[in-house]
């Protein structure tokens, strides 16, 4: 299958090879989709596992809040 590429297509594409190994500007990029991804993941979890308990005390707040009388005079 190589015998139908030449020398010149060869060497270009190793050329390309080359140059897309030692090119840095997408590394970067890759990195900071990772660290997002991972920033989520994390944010997604302590919801989960936060969420039940967290409603639970938003409802004794919200009772505690509604039994409570509010003064319109001094």
């Amino acid at each position: 299958m190589i015998e139908q590429y030449s020398e010149q297509d060869i060497m270009k594409i190793l050329s390309l090879i080359r140059r897309f190994d030692r090119e840095e500007a997408g590394a970067v990029t890759v990195d900071w989709v990772v660290l997002t991804a991972a920033i989520v993941g994390l944010g997604i979890a302590v919801l989960t596992t936060v969420g039940g308990a967290t409603d639970d005390y938003g409802e004794t707040i919200g009772s505690h809040l509604s039994s409570q009388g509010i003064k319109t005079s001094y």
